[in-house]
């Protein structure tokens, strides 16, 4: 059997309640609604770690952000953990990276055999939070209420510049790579920046949507919150600048049109399969990092395991997958594994150089059953002082931390999390067993004391790096200008019939 294509389209901060796709009635989202009509939407998917980096390493790895040290946005990713795209590399297949991937150290490749942009995103240790001082914002981090003050419609910023070269670079590589001659199949991450905030939209994006008609977030008064959600509020700004309906209904006109956007990005791609016979034989699958509060409990951004935080889109569309919702719990460590039996026709897997956490999905994308109904995270970066834990199974989620009360909600009743049933007397033996379920899998004190010992140290070197000309590790692309077009080299008869398809 020929092995399928795959790939991977990846948005940045995307909760699935925003799209079309989940069921909102509003968002447009044609292209995620038609590959979820084709394929496998699975509807309780959540990221592993609800911040940038911490998601995307655990996603590539396959590994708990504790295994591997991927505590927040400026946690190196080391080179000898192997990553989705080693696994596929030794399952056959060539393997490029356009866009996001928040790579932090000098390893800017993770096993793929070439990336065609930059990172967004600095890959040195400056966003490092400070567990010992953590009611002070991270020096020059951005998310403050600025970002809803800033909200509309702008000609171009340095998002679009940026997934526009991302969109650019994906495609081109997808016709080279069918009129090259390599027979081999391709894995392809194309990782963009939207709809991630500060909600600034193309007007022709803008233009989707009236104002009248955004739904405004369902918030909550600073005395109901939870002592994270708190912390958050606090280190948003929203306590002390705050924002005004106006600004969030702005915010979210911005954020719905950017989805649309990321959307248009999707079909694109799409169009250029289809354009290179490449689409009967490519798995597409849709994935985000983790979501947006986008003003929901009063609060905006991530770094929570409340839903609209922690939810992500997964549809999973192509040769073999049914069409199907999924509504097993699952995370991001689950990717590596159903990959594997992507490659592999479910068979035998490369030797792996460390055991996967999580377990293969294919089995519900085709159209069987899966007997695993449950999601497990871990947040260790801003806006805590203690690790934070999440367990989710069948319609329950339970989330620790050691500073704050215990959470227990019931999704299926109770899917905006407003009632807490941990000291609930009909919940006690569940809120109970889960207590121990955490104790027993998570050594809450170790975490913490690997976290504070890894942001000293981490603090000390970006501090050094500071010190005399600048070293970065941040990627460059290699442009082959040499070898591109037509060049004397090169015999001009034969180089045009070559590069057309």
């Amino acid at each position: 059997m020929t092995k399928p294509n795959v790939l991977i389209v990846m948005a940045d901060q995307l909760a699935p309640h925003f799209t079309g796709a989940y069921g909102h009635p509003l968002v447009k989202t044609p292209h995620l609604d038609a590959l979820a009509e084709r394929g496998a939407r699975f509807d309780a998917a959540y990221c592993h770690s609800p911040l940038c980096a911490p998601a995307r390493f655990s996603m590539m790895a396959g590994q708990p952000i504790s295994k591997i040290g991927a505590w927040d946005n400026a946690s190196e990713f080391s080179a000898a953990v192997p990553t989705m795209a080693h696994y596929m590399r030794l399952s056959g297949y060539r393997t490029t990276l356009s866009g996001k991937m928040h790579f932090v150290g000098p390893d800017q490749l993770h096993g793929f055999d070439d990336r065609l942009t930059t990172d967004i995103y600095p890959a040195d240790f400056a966003w490092t939070p400070n567990w010992s001082q953590a009611d002070e914002r991270i020096d020059k981090w951005y998310h403050n209420m600025e970002v809803l003050e800033e909200a509309g419609q702008a000609v171009t910023t340095y998002q679009i510049d940026y997934d526009e070269e991302v969109g650019f670079a994906a495609r081109r590589r997808l016709l080279d790579m069918a009129r090259d001659g390599d027979d081999r199949p391709f894995f392809m991450i194309a990782s963009f920046i939207h709809p991630h905030d500060p909600y600034v939209a193309r007007k022709e994006w803008w233009d989707l949507y009236n104002d009248d008609d955004i739904d405004l977030p369902d918030m909550l008064d600073p005395d109901q919150m939870d002592p994270h959600t708190k912390r958050i509020h606090h280190g948003i700004e929203a306590d002390t600048v705050g924002f005004t309906l106006d600004q969030a209904r702005n915010a979210r006109h911005g954020y719905y049109a950017n989805t649309s956007y990321f959307d248009d990005c999707v079909g694109k791609l799409i169009q250029t399969l289809d354009e290179t016979g490449q689409r009967d034989n490519t798995i597409v699958i849709v994935v985000s990092d983790h979501g947006d509060m986008l003003g929901d409990r009063g609060v905006w951004f991530k770094m929570s395991f409340h839903e609209r935080s922690a939810r992500v889109p997964l549809i999973i569309s192509g040769p073999g997958v049914n069409q199907s919702v999924v509504n097993n719990a699952c995370t991001h460590l689950d990717l590596l594994p159903t990959l594997l039996d992507m490659a592999n026709d479910g068979g035998d897997w490369p030797e792996l150089g460390i055991d996967l956490e999580g377990r293969s999905l294919w089995e519900s994308a085709t159209g069987g059953n899966d007997d695993v109904d449950e999601a497990f995270g871990e947040y260790c970066a801003e806006m805590t002082s203690r690790p934070i834990f999440m367990i989710r199974r069948g319609q329950y989620k339970y989330i620790h931390c050691d500073t704050d009360p215990a959470m227990l909600f019931d999704l299926s009743t109770d899917p905006m999390e407003r009632t807490n049933l941990a000291n609930d007397p009909d919940h006690a033996q569940l809120a109970a067993d889960f207590a121990a379920e955490v104790q027993a899998r998570w050594d809450s004190d170790a975490i913490y004391q690997e976290v504070v010992a890894s942001q000293r140290a981490r603090r000390t070197l970006y501090e050094a790096m500071n010190q005399g000309p600048l070293n970065s590790w941040d990627h460059e692309p290699v442009n082959d200008v040499a070898n591109a077009y037509v060049r004397n080299h090169m015999d001009w008869a034969e180089a045009g019939p070559k590069m057309r398809l």
